[in-house]
């Protein structure tokens, strides 16, 4: 039997205390289905809130790049889910659909390169070692 998402009203106390945090700390009115299938195991489910809200604070790198550079590799990753939850977020902080059109081609331009370089096995010029 496949999975279902967990929701708030029938989940234990340990998982409805980090969906809590997740919608305060993300202004939403509910956390999306992501998070309501990894409740299934509640310890997974706050390790990976806990290190995704940490590494996608503000920082060195602005909100705006680290959602697109998640874009970019769930584009890589082939995650589907990723990509939409992730584009939403980077088009709320801002990104245009220029911006959008312009990752998409770098994704696939570093894609093609990465493959032709390793399938030709190019070894690394003394300059970059």
């Amino acid at each position: 039997m496949p999975l279902t998402p967990i929701e708030h009203a029938d989940a234990s106390p340990e998982v409805r205390a980090v969906y809590d945090d997740i919608k305060a700390t993300r202004n939403v009115p509910d956390v999306n289905n992501f998070w309501k299938m990894t409740a299934h195991h509640p310890a997974t489910l706050a390790r990976t809130w806990e290190s995704l809200k940490e590494v996608m604070a503000p920082g060195a790198l602005d909100p705006l790049v680290k959602e697109m550079i998640f874009v970019a590799v769930s584009v890589t990753n082939g995650c589907a889910y990723c990509i939409r939850s992730h584009e939403a977020a980077a088009r709320k902080l801002g990104m245009t659909d220029a911006q959008f059109g312009e990752l998409l081609a770098v994704v696939g331009m570093a894609n093609e390169t990465n493959r032709l370089a390793h399938g030709y096995q190019v070894e690394l010029d003394e300059r970059l070692k």
